[in-house]
C-alpha cells in the first residue's frame, strides 16, 4: 500500500508513469521532460498557449534521485528492452511508446515526433497486443460498464457491447480510483479503529500485568505471614499440651509416691504379722498381742480411706477441650486477617425501588425480586417511573455488578 502510494506521488500528471528525466516549472509543477515539451508545443500549434513566453525547463535532480532510489527498492523483475524503433544503425534505449504509431523511441526521435504530431505517449512497452481488441484488433479505448471490460470503438459500434452504457478508459480509472480512495478512507478508518482497540487492549494487559504484580506480591507477604502466625500457634499449642502433660505428670509423680509410702509401710507390718505367727510360745505371743491392741493394720478400719489400699487414684485427661479452643481461636484469627488482606464479596440484600418500576414490572412484596408482566400493573402515576421494562434497586454497591433476581 505504501509502495503504491510511493509510486502514484512520483507518477508524471502527463503519462502517468514514473518520472523520464524530470523537470519542475516555476509554479512547482513536476513533468516528465518529453511530456512537458509535447504538451507545450501542442498548445503553441493550437495557438492555446497560456503563457506569455516558454516556461523555462528546470531538471529537478532530487526527485530524479528519488525516482531512482524507488525503482532500486522495488523486487527485481526480469528487465525486458525495449529499442527505438527509429534507431537501426544502432540500438538505443527507447523511453516512451506512442500508441497510435505503435512504437518505441528514444528520447531523440521522441522530441521530433512531439512537435509532428499530437498522439498518445504511454509507459514503455513491448506487447502492444494486449492493448488491443482481440476479435476487431482496434485499440482499446473505451469501457463497458455492465460488462466491466475495456472495449474498442468497433465493440461500442457494432460488436456485442453495442447499447451497453460506456465510457472513456480516463473516465473509467478515474471513477473507479475514487471509489477505491473511498474504500482505502474505509479501511484506513477501520484500521485506526483496530489500532486504537489493539492499543486499548495492550494498555490492559499491562495494567492486569501490573495488577497481577501487585496482588503476587500480597499474596506471597500473606502467606508469609500465615506460615509464621502459623508457626507460632503451633508453638502456643504444643505449648499447651506439653504444660497439661507436666501437671498431670507431677500429678502422678505425687500418687507414685504416696503410694510408696503406703507400699512400705503394708511390708513393715506385713513382716511384724509374720513374726508374730512364728511364735511357739503362748505367753510371748499374746503379750506382743495386748502391746498391739487396737492396731488392725489397715485392714478392718471401713472409714480410713487414706490408708485402705484399695482405693483407686484418678488421674485427669488432657484437657481436649481447651487445646481445641486455642487452635480453633487461632486458625479463626488468621481466617479474619486473611480477610482483612483480601476483601470477600458476601452476597448482599438489594430492595428495589417500586417508585422507578416500569408498569409492566411486577415487583415482589419483599422487594427483592422482579419479574415481567404482560397486563400493565396499575402504579402511581411518577415522573420517576421507567417508560421500559426497567427498575431501579434502592440500595447500593460498593463494586463489581450485581443483578437482582428475575422471574
Amino acid at each position: 500500500m505504501a509502495s503504491a502510494c510511493l509510486r502514484e506521488e512520483l507518477s508524471c500528471s502527463i503519462c502517468l508513469s514514473l518520472y523520464t528525466d524530470p523537470v519542475s516549472l516555476r509554479c512547482g509543477h513536476n513533468f516528465c521532460r518529453v511530456c512537458i515539451v509535447s504538451a507545450l508545443d501542442t498548445q503553441e500549434r493550437d495557438e492555446v498557449y497560456s503563457y506569455h513566453e516558454r516556461p523555462l525547463l528546470e531538471k529537478n535532480r532530487k526527485l530524479c534521485n528519488i525516482v531512482e532510489s524507488f525503482l532500486s527498492s522495488q523486487p527485481e523483475q526480469e528487465e525486458i528492452k525495449v529499442f527505438c524503433t527509429y534507431c537501426l544503425e544502432s540500438p538505443v534505449s527507447a523511453v516512451r511508446t506512442c500508441l497510435q504509431c505503435e512504437t518505441s523511441m528514444c528520447l531523440d526521435h521522441l522530441s521530433a515526433h512531439n512537435k509532428s504530431v499530437d498522439h498518445v505517449l504511454i509507459e514503455l512497452t513491448s506487447s502492444l497486443d494486449k492493448r488491443k481488441c482481440r476479435i476487431h484488433k482496434k485499440h482499446l479505448e473505451y469501457y463497458c460498464c455492465e460488462d466491466a471490460a475495456c472495449i474498442c470503438v468497433s465493440c461500442v459500434e457494432i460488436g456485442t457491447h453495442k447499447g451497453h452504457k460506456v465510457e472513456s478508459l480516463d473516465k473509467a480509472m478515474k471513477t473507479k480510483q475514487e471509489k477505491l480512495r473511498n474504500i482505502v478512507e474505509k479501511l484506513t478508518s477501520s484500521r485506526a479503529e483496530a489500532e486504537e482497540q489493539v492499543q486499548s487492549l495492550q494498555d490492559r494487559r499491562r495494567e492486569v500485568q501490573e495488577e497481577a504484580a501487585v496482588t503476587t506480591g500480597k499474596v506471597t507477604d500473606l502467606f508469609m505471614d500465615i506460615r509464621n502466625k502459623l508457626e507460632v500457634l503451633e508453638r502456643r499449642v504444643l505449648s499447651e499440651i506439653s504444660r497439661q502433660t507436666e501437671e498431670i505428670s507431677l500429678e502422678v509423680s505425687d500418687l507414685i509416691q504416696q503410694l510408696e509410702a503406703q507400699k512400705d509401710e503394708l511390708s513393715s507390718k506385713m513382716r511384724h504379722i509374720e513374726e508374730l505367727c512364728k511364735m511357739t510360745d503362748p505367753l510371748t505371743f499374746l503379750q506382743h498381742q495386748e502391746s498391739d491392741r487396737g492396731d488392725t493394720y489397715g485392714v478392718e478400719k471401713e472409714n480410713d480411706t487414706e490408708s485402705d489400699p484399695k482405693k483407686i487414684y484418678s488421674v485427669d485427661d488432657l484437657d481436649q477441650c481447651l487445646i481445641s479452643v486455642t487452635l480453633h481461636s487461632g486458625l479463626s484469627d488468621l481466617l479474619t486477617g486473611v480477610k482483612r488482606g483480601f476483601y470477600i464479596f458476601e452476597a448482599a440484600d438489594i430492595l428495589l425501588d417500586l417508585n422507578t418500576a416500569c408498569r409492566n414490572v411486577c415487583v415482589s412484596g419483599d422487594l427483592k425480586s422482579a419479574s415481567w408482566s404482560i397486563k400493565p400493573l396499575n402504579y402511581p402515576q411518577n415522573t420517576m417511573r421507567f417508560t421500559h421494562c426497567q427498575v431501579l434497586s434502592s440500595t447500593s454497591f460498593n463494586s463489581r455488578q450485581h443483578s437482582p433476581s428475575c422471574g
